[in-house]
């Protein structure tokens, strides 16, 4: 008997050759670690038997995969800085910096925004569950973001109704490589799972309708500083656009790694010079406004660079 929320997936090898490890990890979108310890644990067999994570499969094999419940995570208030810009009884609007996780997962059950939060304010919206408090929409670790997050259960469902009528808008500051075609850029391309690399997005015909608009701030010797605007909200939609027209963003590490290395001519050395100073992506959503889900009130908010972001384009001007 299965425990209650244990997860079991049914696989059948489409074409041969793959490693078990590899093949389960790509289709169940798990790290190839964690299959490799459900293997170790006996919850993984093929045609019946145990599985080995080595094993190269067959065509026509079945996969049968059970992945227990994950352990509950306990949210504790901590006693972390918060840069909060606005708050009210309906809502907090915070500048996050780069590195700090939304909320607790597994892997980060600490530090989080949402344990920040819950120490600042206790009466944190609960549509989003004990994970997720006012958490009105996903964003990335590694981005420094302006975020809007919910006190009350009404703001939370008029503030995710905005969300999905894009009447929430953010403006974002972005660092590329090379020079963009034109200013300003409009780039239209579906986003999806990438089908060679689960923990990438890609431009791919089955993907999602993406729109980003695109807009030359600063020129320099070897990138750009842009301003961009979303129309959609994709997952990584910024990276994956400008990686797609060939000017991925500086200190990308998943969709730009090593891309300062192609630029040729005298830009050469300023572009490596540059990336050894870059010690994570170049993107920063500094404007958002929204209007108050109660009061109708349009708001307005702006965080400047972050101090390494602007040390950053403080060299680059003075080198280009």
């Amino acid at each position: 008997m299965n425990d209650p929320g244990e997860r079991v997936e049914t696989l059948i090898v489409e074409s041969g050759g793959d490693r078990l490890d590899a093949y389960v990890a790509d289709h169940l979108d798990l790290s190839r670690t964690r299959v490799q310890g459900l293997v170790e644990e006996g919850l993984i067999l093929l045609d019946g038997r145990p599985a080995r994570k080595s094993e190269r499969l067959e065509r026509g094999q079945e996969i049968e995969v059970r992945v227990p419940a994950p352990a509950p995570l306990e949210v504790e208030p901590e006693d972390i800085l918060l840069d909060v810009l606005f708050e009210d009884t309906s809502l907090l609007v915070v500048d996050k910096p780069a590195g700090m996780v939304v909320h607790p997962a597994p892997g980060h059950s600490t530090g989080t925004l949402v344990n920040a939060l819950l120490a600042h304010a206790s009466d944190l919206s609960g549509i989003g569950g004990k994970l997720r408090p006012g958490i009105v929409h996903r964003l990335d670790k590694n981005t420094s973001v302006l975020l809007v997050v919910a006190k009350t259960d009404a703001a939370h469902q008029a503030l995710s109704r905005a969300l999905q009528r894009r009447e929430i808008k953010r403006l974002y500051q972005a660092c590329s490589w090379g020079h963009l075609p034109r200013s300003p850029l409009e780039v239209e391309a579906p986003i999806g799972r990438d089908p060679t690399n689960r923990r990438r997005m890609a431009v791919v015909e089955s993907g999602r309708y993406a729109m980003s608009h695109f807009r030359v701030v600063e020129r320099w010797l070897g990138a750009e500083l842009l301003e961009v605007a979303l129309e959609t909200g994709r997952t990584h939609q910024i990276r994956v656009h400008l990686a797609h027209v060939g000017h991925p963003v500086v200190g990308d590490a998943l969709y730009g790694a090593g891309w300062e290395r192609g630029i040729g001519g005298r830009a050469h050395r300023w572009a490596q010079m540059f990336n050894k100073r870059v010690s994570r992506q170049f993107l920063h959503a500094w404007r958002l406004s929204f209007r108050h889900p109660v009061s109708g009130e349009m708001l307005r908010f702006e965080a400047p660079l972050p101090e390494d972001l602007s040390s950053w384009v403080e060299w680059a001007r003075s080198e280009t």
